[in-house]
């Protein structure tokens, strides 16, 4: 096993979520990654051994809870709850027990909100000094995912925090209701890629690096993170304004009942603390639960460079502050995927505070 020492372990190790709705994909998407080089060190958090079936693949060693593959990736299943599970891997891998992992992915059942995982990553004391969410993975199925997403309420809010959109099976569908449901994830989520993923093969490249800072130049990446051009591409941009992407889409995404509204406020100028504070907590406080994700950047009066935050519900990270801007943007600009909230009442809101 491994001689790593303290000094060895990086401050904080990427997490990626996989979610989907079931039968959506994850596990054989999950069995085409194990065996793949590039899942070197990576720790894969699972439910059960049995469901991904790893019986003909190469397997280094194994005990009651966890496999070490032959391609390098440690494989583990939930022992207790999922706070014990991540606690014991990184003391396990401290002593040297098992191999360094330097990244972790965590599947999530087929009902599960992601919205616990990463509440639990944010607010954790011991989690949150030691991983940090790099990104929100979603399987949908291609022939039922239009189903789900009228059906179940779970399916649209884990379209809805993604980062990326895997969607599965398109061999098995018509091209019309691919295009249907490609047009309504896209509308639901503007800032999560769709991507097309057959017999669960998929580049790990482009499922990982999907944080805030970016693995290979180990800089932060603003404008990959966050994206907020795709939430306005379907009108001008108009930088003394806040877009609304479905304002002026020509698919109401609210005919389907998914009652998503994913837009991006924008302001000039700095922004002083205290005031953002006040703002975010009040509408934590009216609105916590329908505030599926929030990303930004802020020009802070109060610091030398812009500040990163990043929340989802009513719990955030705590915010990071970056030595310099990415580049000559320096607007504060909030994206934010919310559940029956408005872009309008939230601006106005929002200028309100900043003006008092």
């Amino acid at each position: 096993m491994s001689d790593t020492t303290a000094q060895e372990i990086p401050p904080q190790f990427p997490v990626t979520i996989l979610t989907g709705f079931l039968g959506a994909g994850k596990t054989t998407l999950l069995r085409g990654l194990l065996d793949k080089p590039e899942m070197a060190n990576t720790a894969v958090v699972i439910n059960e051994f049995g469901e991904v079936g790893l019986d003909h693949m190469l397997v280094e060693s194994a005990d009651e809870d966890m496999i070490v593959m032959d391609s390098g990736c440690l494989c583990c299943t939930i022992r207790g709850d999922m706070i014990e599970t991540l606690r014991r891997l990184i003391k396990q891998r401290y002593k040297g027990e098992i191999p360094a992992f330097d990244r972790l992915m965590i599947e999530t059942t087929g009902l599960a909100d992601p919205a616990p995982i990463l509440h639990t990553l944010m607010t954790d004391p011991v989690l949150s000094n030691r991983y940090r969410l790099d990104g929100v993975l979603v399987c949908v199925d291609a022939v039922n995912g239009m189903g789900q997403l009228d059906g179940q309420p779970e399916s649209v809010k884990q379209v809805a925090v993604a980062d990326r959109i895997l969607l599965t099976k398109t061999d098995l569908a018509d091209q019309a209701s691919v295009s249907a449901l490609t047009t309504r994830l896209r509308e639901n989520n503007p800032a999560a890629p769709v991507l097309t993923v057959l017999n669960g093969e998929a580049d790990p490249a482009d499922l990982f690096g999907l944080g805030l800072f970016d693995p290979e130049k180990k800089v932060p990446d603003v404008a990959r993170w966050l994206r907020e051009e795709a939430f306005a591409e379907d009108h001008p941009h108009d930088h003394d304004h806040a877009h609304d992407h479905h304002g002026q889409h020509h698919h109401d995404v609210n005919r389907h009942g998914d009652n998503i509204k994913a837009f991006c406020l924008i302001h000039e100028g700095e922004i002083e603390w205290d005031k953002f504070a006040d703002w975010i907590e009040s509408l934590i406080a009216v609105h916590g639960n329908d505030l599926l994700r929030i990303k930004g950047i802020l020009d802070v009066k109060e610091a030398p460079g812009p500040v990163v935050i990043h929340g989802v519900q009513h719990v955030f990270h705590p915010p990071t502050a970056l030595e310099a801007w990415p580049d000559d943007d320096h607007r504060s600009r909030i994206v934010m995927i919310t559940r029956g909230i408005s872009r309008e009442p939230v601006q106005e809101m929002f200028e309100k505070f900043l003006a008092t």
